[in-house]
């Protein structure tokens, strides 16, 4: 299977909090700009990495309408956390009111832990039955509470149904993802690889890009990876080894280290996050943060990247 036509970064976007806790709408502003800045083709708002199981409904909506709003590039939200089908309901219609160009459902949400495939299926029919038809939807495969990856199976309903636009894929399996793009071929929902170590493979076999956490360190060199590397694959498998070392940065504790990251460039005051404690955040793995930073800046002088 040839690259795909598409070869995008959609970052999982963070959320900035003061230091007493509130959603920091400033520097959320700074965020959107630096993204955009970066050369991404659209921003996932309201994902885990934004903290959604953290955030009040309230909070969720807004946040989206924020991003929706000061954003010049497409947008896709989440916000999908309960476990009441109701409240699951109302949680993605109010999403889709914010104007977002896709609400994402996550995988994890339609069935319980040790649930097979039908009662998924089912619980799915019913969420798109309330949900208007003209609603562009999508599929993230959330590792909190529970990761739930689609089987086959569940992958050809979602993708004959002709409502669904975007998969974020987690399996990080490169095999995996070769059947998962098979199955999607001719259809109009797309995938895009979480993972880094199996990113310039997964856009090799004909995945549509990259939606993962370290775009919100470098996006930059995820946008140039995704849009260079037909063209430029030697260089293309340097920067892939880069981006695959600097990745075990995720092993810290994230979304700190990104949140500090954003002190360190400006865009944030403060690295404060409900899903983590920030205070417990080292000495060691700021330096840790820094020379990767320092790595990255080596990287595009090397490859003359801007």
């Amino acid at each position: 299977m040839p690259y795909s036509n598409k070869r995008e970064v959609w970052p999982v976007m963070l959320t900035p909090f003061t230091a007493t806790g509130s959603v920091d709408y400033a520097a959320l502003g700074e965020l959107i700009e630096w993204y955009i800045g970066k050369g991404v083709s659209g921003l996932f708002a309201v994902c885990q990495s934004s903290e959604m199981f953290y955030l009040s409904l309230k909070e969720r909506v807004e946040i989206a309408r924020f991003v929706k709003q000061k954003s010049s590039v497409p947008v896709i939200a989440s916000g999908h956390v309960s476990y009441d089908a109701n409240e699951q309901l109302d949680e993605l219609n109010r999403i889709a009111d914010t104007g977002a160009d896709a609400v994402i459902l996550i995988t994890n949400r339609m069935a319980l832990e040790g649930e097979g495939g039908d009662v998924w299926l089912r619980n799915l029919e019913a969420i798109l039955n309330g949900i208007d038809s003209s609603v562009a939807l999508g599929l993230y495969e959330c590792p909190y509470p529970y990761k739930r990856l689609l089987s086959t199976n569940e992958l050809k309903y979602c993708a004959a149904s002709g409502r669904f636009r975007f998969l974020k894929d987690t399996c990080c399996d490169i095999s995996v993802i070769k059947d998962r793009l098979a199955t999607l071929k001719g259809s109009r929902l797309d995938l895009f690889n979480a993972n880094t170590a199996t990113l310039l493979m997964s856009l090799q076999s004909g995945a549509a890009g990259f939606s993962g956490v370290m775009a919100n360190f470098h996006p930059e060199l995820y946008t140039w990876l995704v849009k260079n590397a037909p063209e430029k694959p030697r260089e293309a498998s340097i920067v892939q080894a880069a981006l695959t070392m600097c990745s075990y940065i995720e092993k810290q504790v994230y979304p700190v280290n990104a949140k500090y990251h954003q002190t360190t460039i400006g865009n944030f005051n403060s690295y404060y996050t409900r899903t983590k404690d920030h205070s417990s955040f080292s000495a060691l793995d700021k330096d840790e943060v820094s020379q990767m930073a320092h790595l990255i800046d080596w990287v595009k002088e090397m490859l003359g990247i801007e």
